[in-house]
């Protein structure tokens, strides 16, 4: 009889804690762009940024690299992952997630969002970062195919824990017909890069 009354009060009161989930857009301050720009073309952002380039082509090539680089393949989105190793820093590693997306920016892209989800995933919280970028479509002509350069972008920095643990860049092309053909992804990877 008292399992019976149990399920009954379980059913009414559950006991179960619902996991954490939050999200939030946010902004970056004008000072706080400048100073990824200034970054970007300082000793520290360009040694990071071919740090980075050297080790996606070594992951390209089948090597691996401090910090290690994933390639993310399919037909329609590709893109890679940096991990946080040495030598990023919480500052530097943040520094990057802005600087990618002010070359973006340097593209052509428009953000479309900057925003922040936080999780509760068993006992840890993972708080991700993402900025959303489209190629431009403020002057476009209805008889003729959209320019998608690469396709939409985002950007992601993933932290676990308040650590940060990688950071992701992905790029879907547009299947539909009204699109031109996206750009090479090889192409994309040279750009981002560039100085």
């Amino acid at each position: 009889m008292a399992s019976f009354i149990d399920d009954i009060i379980g059913k009414i009161f559950p006991n179960k804690k619902s996991p954490i989930k939050h999200r939030e857009n946010f902004t970056q301050s004008h000072d706080a762009e400048e100073y990824t720009r200034q970054w970007l073309g300082s000793e520290e952002g360009k040694f990071l940024m071919d740090l980075v380039q050297k080790n996606y082509h070594f992951k390209t090539s089948g090597m691996n690299a401090a910090p290690e680089v994933h390639i993310l393949n399919s037909p329609y989105a590709n893109g890679f992952a940096v991990s946080y190793e040495s030598p990023f820093d919480p500052k530097s590693f943040s520094q990057l997630f802005f600087a990618f997306g002010q070359r973006m920016l340097d593209l052509g892209y428009q953000k479309i969002s900057l925003d922040r989800k936080i999780e509760e995933i068993n006992d840890d919280v993972k708080t991700t970062e993402k900025q959303y970028f489209k190629p431009p479509m403020g002057s476009v002509d209805i008889s003729k195919r959209i320019d998608q350069l690469y396709g939409n972008v985002s950007v992601e920095k993933v932290s676990v824990n308040e650590k940060p643990s990688f950071l992701k860049i992905l790029v879907t092309v547009y299947s539909d017909h009204l699109y031109s053909k996206a750009r090479p992804f090889e192409q994309f990877i040279e750009d981002i890069f560039e100085n």
